[in-house]
C-alpha cells in the first residue's frame, strides 16, 4: 500500500480562507494525498495566562499572549465547510485537528473519513473518548510523549471504539533539531503496541521523512508554506512549494525501490547474467581426450557456459573434442 502523505497546511493560511484554498491547490499540485488544517475555538483551548513557546516568540515577538496570537490564525467554521467543499471540488482530501471539543463535534458534521489527534492532544481524556466515538480510522501524532502515554492514550481510543489507530511518532520541536528526530523510535511503538505506524516531521529538509519511508511509515505529515517568510509560528519550519514537491517525488521513488523484500533476479538484470559472470574456458588449446587440470583451464567471461561453480567436477575428465585458446569447454 502506498505511504499516505498529509501536507499539513496548519495554520500557515494565517486565518485567510482565500490562503488556504491557495495552499489546497498547491498541496494537490505536489501529490500530495491530504491536505491538513487546524480547526479550533481559541478561546476553548488557550487560557489567556498560557504562554507562547520559544519557538513563537522568536518567530512572531514577545508583545502578545499565546491566545491572541492563536486568534488571529483562526477562521471560523463556516470557512473550514467552504474549504472542505473547495478541496472536494479539485480532488484533495480535506482534513482538519480539531483543538476543542465544539471543533470536534463541527468536523463530525463534515464527515472526514478519518480523524487526526495532535500531540497536545494525547493526554486529554475527555478529548480522546470523544474522537474515539466517531468510530472512524484515527491517527495520532506522540510529540512530547512517553511510551505509557501513548499507551494510556490508544487504551481509551480502544475502549472507546476506536478500532483503526495509526501512531506517528513525531518530534514537537519547530525546527526540529536532527539528533532529536529518533525516526527508528517508530520501530519501537510498532514492536510495543503492533499498530501501524508513520511519522511526522518538523526537521529542515527531506531525510527524516525519507528515512520513517524506508523504515516502513504508512503515513508521514509535513508542515509547508506558501512562502517561509510569511509571518506566524510556523512558517520558518515549514516546507515551500518546490521542496514539498521533490520531497513527495522522492518519496514515492522511495516506495519503488524498497520492493517487495525478497531477494530474487529482476527482469530487467537477468539478460546481464551472461555478460557479467564467467564460465570455464581453455587456458591454451586443447587437444581431444587430454585431461582438463589448472594448467590448461581458467575462468573468463562470458557466462553462459559450464560455471566456475562445477570447477572441481570439470578438473580430471576428458576433453571430448579439441578446444582453442579462450574457447568455452564442454562436457
Amino acid at each position: 500500500m502506498s505511504v499516505l502523505f498529509i501536507a499539513e497546511a496548519g495554520v500557515n493560511h494565517n486565518g485567510s480562507l482565500e490562503l488556504a484554498k491557495k495552499m489546497a491547490d498547491v498541496a494537490k499540485e505536489c501529490g500530495a494525498d491530504i491536505v491538513k488544517y487546524q480547526t479550533a475555538k481559541p478561546e476553548l483551548v488557550i487560557s489567556q495566562f498560557a504562554p507562547k513557546a520559544e519557538y513563537q516568540k522568536e518567530t512572531t515577538g514577545e508583545g502578545e499572549s499565546q491566545l491572541d496570537m492563536v486568534k488571529k490564525l483562526h477562521f471560523g467554521f463556516d470557512a473550514h465547510r467552504e474549504l472542505k467543499e473547495y478541496c472536494d471540488s479539485i480532488g484533495i482530501m480535506y482534513l482538519s485537528t480539531p483543538f476543542d471539543m465544539d471543533s470536534i463535534d463541527f468536523l463530525r458534521s463534515l464527515d472526514m473519513p478519518v480523524w487526526k489527534i495532535p500531540s497536545g492532544e494525547v493526554t486529554n481524556l475527555p478529548y480522546l473518548e470523544k474522537v474515539a466515538k466517531q468510530k472512524k480510522p484515527i491517527i495520532m501524532s506522540t510529540g512530547m510523549c512517553e511510551m505509557e502515554e501513548i499507551r494510556a492514550a490508544l487504551d481509551i481510543l480502544y475502549k472507546n471504539g476506536a478500532e483503526d489507530v495509526t501512531v506517528l511518532h513525531c518530534n514537537t520541536e519547530y525546527p526540529t533539531p536532527l539528533p532529536d528526530a529518533n525516526v527508528r523510535a517508530m520501530l519501537d511503538i510498532q514492536r510495543e503496541f503492533g499498530c501501524k505506524i508513520g511519522y511526522s516531521d518538523h526537521t529542515l529538509g527531506v531525510a527524516a521523512p525519507l528515512a520513517a519511508v524506508a523504515l516502513g511509515a504508512t503515513v508521514i505529515e509535513k508542515h509547508f508554506t506558501l512562502d517561509k517568510n510569511m509571518p506566524g509560528p510556523d512558517q520558518h519550519a515549514s516546507m515551500e512549494p518546490g521542496d514539498l514537491k521533490f520531497l513527495i517525488k522522492t518519496i514515492r521513488e522511495t516506495e519503488q525501490v524498497l520492493g517487495d523484500g525478497v531477494k530474487h533476479v529482476s527482469a530487467s538484470e537477468g539478460k546481464n547474467k551472461a555478460v557479467a559472470r564467467k564460465s570455464i574456458v581453455a587456458k591454451r588449446p586443447i587437444k581431444a581426450g587430454e585431461e582438463f587440470t589448472t594448467e590448461n583451464l581458467t575462468v573468463k567471461r562470458p557466462g553462459n557456459g559450464v560455471s566456475p561453480m562445477r570447477w572441481y567436477e570439470v578438473l580430471g575428465q576428458k576433453a571430448k573434442r579439441d578446444f582453442e585458446y579462450d574457447e568455452l569447454i564442454e562436457l
